[in-house]
Parts: structure tokens; C-alpha cells; sequence
């Protein structure tokens, strides 16, 4: 494991408006999916799903033309405090390691180098699917950035709220393209903050393990 000191940025494909599957169709089928086969997923496919969490979905311009991103997840007066990261160890045409989503360029922030699914694994108390998985979406909260406007209530609530939109995203996007994924949320804080070398006013709040699945599953 390696902790980079350049930035190293790696461009995500547009995201996708269009797919083959209905809402309705993925709604009806998605299901928690913990068993995953050793394939390799697509980078556009982890495009996809990013995007799906917690990606740009338009610009509004507000007075004194300023302009203000909007995002697939709603969020409490649009304050937006999650972060969303993904530990890649078997995606196509990305390397190994720990990647922070930017949202306003579509993109990952290498963070780390190197293949952490054993240590996730072991700070979600050795769950051990997950070291299966080709790549995993964690989403994190900086509660400060919503209790300013909304005080506790904000970090009680309205932040609960938000991170279950975006993994609710993530479901049903990976149901369309066939990817299994579920929600993971029994770890320990400490060791996936280290992990992830978050800093301390942020919080990690779920992991969602991504894979392909065996047909019966």
C-alpha cells in the first residue's frame, strides 16, 4: 500500500441518460447480492455507477450569476456533505488502489495505490465478500457542512437521509447493468478511517461491494 504524494487524476466516460432496462424493471429486481465471481467490472460501468451516487446532473445559475451544481442525490439545501470514494482491485483500465469521486468533472482522485480489498475486508469485521468484489463504493459525511444550516437535526437526519438516496442510486443502477452489489454499514469507523486516511470531521457511513454474480444468485 502506497499513499501517493502526486495527483494523479483519472478521467470517467460521460455518464449515461439512457439504458435498457425500465425503472420499473430494476425496481422489481433488485436485490442484496453477496456472492461475486472473479470478472473483471468496466471502467465504464464504475463510471456509471459513481455517477449514479453522487454525480452532476445540471447547473442552475442563482442571483449575482453565480453558478451552483446540481447532483443526482437530493441534499438538505443543497449542502451536499458526502464524499464518495471507491477502492478499485479488478476494474477495467484502472489501477489498483483507493479513489476519491469528484462529482464536478466526473472523475477519481487516486488516493492510494495498491490492492486494499483485504484490508476493507477486515475492517468491515472480515465479511469476506468483499474482498471478492471488483470494486466497492464507500460514502462518507462531513456533518459540519449541513448542521451550519440545520444544527443537530442536520446530522441526525437530513444526512441519514441523503446518504440512503445515494445508495439507493447505486442499487438500482447496478441492478440495470447487471452488477451486484448490497449495502454494508458494519465496520469499524477507526479502521476505515485510516484506511481511507479521512480526516476527522468525516464520518464513513456505508460500503457498497460491486461484482458480478452468479446467474442463480
Amino acid at each position: 500500500m502506497q499513499t501517493t504524494d502526486l495527483e494523479s487524476i483519472v478521467k470517467l466516460s460521460s455518464p449515461q441518460y439512457e439504458g435498457k432496462a425500465s425503472l420499473e424493471e430494476v425496481l422489481f429486481k433488485r436485490r442484496s447480492r453477496r456472492q461475486f465471481i472473479h470478472e473483471t467490472i468496466l471502467k465504464t460501468e464504475l463510471s456509471q455507477l459513481l455517477w449514479a451516487a453522487y454525480g452532476k446532473s445540471g447547473t442552475i445559475t442563482k442571483p449575482g450569476n453565480t453558478h451552483f451544481n446540481l447532483l443526482t442525490t437530493p441534499s438538505a439545501g443543497a449542502s451536499y456533505p458526502l464524499k464518495v470514494y471507491t477502492i478499485a482491485g479488478n476494474v477495467e483500465c484502472i489501477e489498483k488502489g483507493c479513489y476519491q469521486y469528484l462529482p464536478d468533472d466526473h472523475s477519481l482522485k487516486l488516493m492510494q495505490t495498491g490492492d486494499l480489498r483485504e484490508n476493507l475486508c477486515q475492517a468491515a469485521h472480515n465479511q469476506t465478500f468483499i474482498k471478492d468484489a471488483s470494486a466497492t463504493i464507500i460514502i462518507t459525511a462531513q456533518y459540519e457542512k449541513i448542521t451550519k444550516h440545520y444544527g443537530e437535526r442536520g446530522a441526525e437526519r437530513y444526512v441519514c437521509i441523503e446518504a440512503g438516496h445515494a445508495s439507493q442510486n447505486v442499487y438500482l443502477q447496478a441492478e440495470a447493468l447487471e452488477i451486484g452489489t448490497c449495502i454494508v454499514s458494519a465496520f469499524d469507523d477507526d479502521k476505515i478511517g485510516e484506511l481511507l486516511h479521512l480526516v476527522p470531521e468525516e464520518t464513513p457511513l456505508v460500503i457498497m461491494p460491486l461484482g458480478r454474480y452468479p446467474v442463480h444468485v
